[in-house]
Parts: structure tokens; sequence; C-alpha cells
């Protein structure tokens, strides 16, 4: 299992690079290893790195490195680290499958950083286990996979596998193989010099909590919005989320322009329709599917509710990436966005 003593010393590790990979989440669980060889004075860990074709592969933030060699030469490590980013759940490289089908077979832990889950799931290593993906990747997943337990963990392990959400959760993910591994005392150390300031566990949530997120801390506004989120594909009508809060819908209404700029049912509206997009962007559902799952009675009516917000229509969104993009930055933030109701 992941975490368990190490059968010999220094700890062979395998990461294995798909193009556009996140960086971040890739440095932040190299980095850590690396600490724990200079705190401890031992090289605990070895590190190399694999493409799935041995050739160089470039992050997503364009910056190349250079492997070791190609993803069959990973099968003799006890540990395989998949790091991937953007655009994960498109992968289909079935020569990259065959070969973390062969770690497995040889006995070899396997994980997965941010969207790398995708990837392992398509190569049919995460059936019966439970897993972790970027919160942003997670409605997605949920629908290509849906007899795959995936849960909003920071990082999950499970027996011989294990995954993270990605970003500096792949810093406390390793944090913690640290402590089960060498001591708490030397994971804090490591987590000391990173000026971390706490060791998250995997129960620790992926997104920042509501009043972080909104800038706002009206109880009663935060125990509406936390309903909606809970409850997209079938809406609740106003009523029952004044009542839920111990409003009266006046009450409602002006918290909503209060603090947010927008009625309640606007609001409702963005957050269904920005999760509509990530359904068009990382699953293969229909139009008319994403549009019943963000809570829409019609095609027609999603697409014109989704055209007047992004600017373009629902199967458009599946065209170009640069004007996706854009869209993105766009829904990041809703409140300059003109017609407000």
């Amino acid at each position: 299992m992941f975490g368990d003593p190490p059968r010999e010393l220094p700890q062979q590790i395998a990461f294995l690079l798909v193009p556009n990979f996140s960086m971040i989440a890739f440095t932040a669980a190299v980095e850590p290893l690396r600490l724990a060889n200079r705190a401890s004075g031992r090289q605990l860990y070895r590190w190399h790195l694999f493409s799935p074709d041995g050739k160089p592969v470039a992050a997503s933030n364009g910056i190349e490195l250079n492997p070791a060699g190609n993803a069959d030469q990973a099968v003799n490590y006890h540990t395989v680290i998949l790091c991937s980013g953007i655009d994960a759940h498109l992968y289909n490289d079935r020569g990259l499958f065959a070969a973390l089908r062969r770690c497995e077979r040889a006995g070899a832990d396997i994980g997965a950083l941010c969207t790398g889950t995708h990837i392992l799931a398509r190569a049919g290593l995460m059936d019966g286990y439970r897993c972790t993906i970027h919160w942003e990747n997670m409605a997605g997943f949920a629908e290509d996979f849906p007899q795959i337990e995936v849960t909003s963990e920071l990082f999950e392990i499970d027996r011989n596998r294990f995954t993270c959400s990605g970003g500096t959760a792949s810093l406390d993910m390793m944090l913690n193989l640290i402590a089960e591994q060498h001591g708490h005392e030397l994971a804090a150390s490591v987590s000391d010099q990173f000026i971390h300031e706490r060791i998250r566990d995997r129960h620790d949530h992926q997104r920042m909590a509501l009043p972080a997120r909104l800038g706002v801390r009206h109880p009663k506004l935060l125990s509406v919005i936390k309903l909606m989120e809970e409850h997209l594909e079938e809406p609740l009508e106003r009523q029952d989320l004044a009542e839920a809060a111990g409003l009266s819908n006046r009450q409602l209404e002006r918290l909503f322009r209060k603090y947010l700029n927008r009625s309640p049912a606007r609001y409702y509206v963005e957050l269904r329709l920005n999760r509509a997009r990530l359904l068009l962007l990382q699953t293969n559902m229909s139009v008319i599917d994403v549009a019943l799952a963000c809570g829409f009675v019609s095609a027609s009516h999603f697409s014109k509710c989704y055209r007047d917000f992004f600017g373009r229509t629902p199967r458009r969104e599946r065209g170009g990436p640069a004007v996706a993009a854009a869209a993105a930055a766009r829904a990041a933030a809703p409140d300059k966005i003109k017609g407000a109701a």
C-alpha cells in the first residue's frame, strides 16, 4: 500500500509526465522528496522522469522537461506517479495505458496528480478503487465513470492506488507520505522549509470556504448559496430557498442585491451555466443531456441562456480553445456580465 515502509532505500519513484501536465502539481510532489533527503541527511527518495514516448514533454505553462526514458521503462519502479493537466479527459494513448497496466502487474503502487485520475480510469486501473480529482473536473469525471467512487477529498489513498486533486495538494500528500514512512518530525521539518504552516490531511477541502470565495460572511446568504450548489440538477424554488434560511422572499432578494449585485434567480442560473460549461468541455455528453444535468427543461432554453451568458452557443463551446479561454475568464467574473436580472 502507498505509504507503507519502503522495501529498500532510496525509494525509487517514477514520475510519468503527459503533455500539458500541471507544473505546480508536479513540482509540489517532487520538492518534498528533495527536502526530505536534505533534512534527514540520507537519500530516502530517488526519482526519474518518463514521458509516454521518451521525448521531451511540455507542461501546460510551456516549460519543457527532458525525461530519462519512455513509459515502458517505468515498469521496474515500486511507485509510479502519473502527472497530467489540461485536457486529460481527451488523452487516449493505448501504448501508455498498456505500460501502466504492466506496472500494475509488476506490483507497483500507482497514483495520479491533478487530472491524471482520468487517464488511470481510462486505462481501467481505477475500477473498484476510491479516488479524487481536481474539483473543476469532478462533475465530468463522475459522468464518464459512474461506476467509480470519486470524492472531493484533498487526496485519496486506497490500497495501492493514490490520487491527488492537484495544485498544492501534492505537497500535502507527499508530506503525509514522509510522515508515514519516516516520522512526523521529518515531515514537519520539510513543511517548515516550505513556509507551509500546516500539513493538511486528506479530509481537508479542495476549495476555499464560501466566505473566502465570495467575500461575503452573511450566514443566511451563505446557507442559501450552499443549497443552490447542492441542487444544480433539480433547482429549488425561491420560496423553498427562502424558507430553508428563515427568510421571506423579499429579504432573500435584498440580500442577493446587496452582497452579490444580482437577483437570486440570476445567481442560480449562473451557477448552473458554469457547471454546464465544465460538462461541455470535459465530457462527450450531448447538449440536451448537459442541459438536463444542470436543471434546464429544454435544449433551446439552455442554448439561449448559455449564449446570453458566455456569448456563444453550447455547440460552439466545444470549438476554439482561445474563445473558450475568454469565456472562462468571463465566467470567473460574473458580476461584470451585462444584463444581470
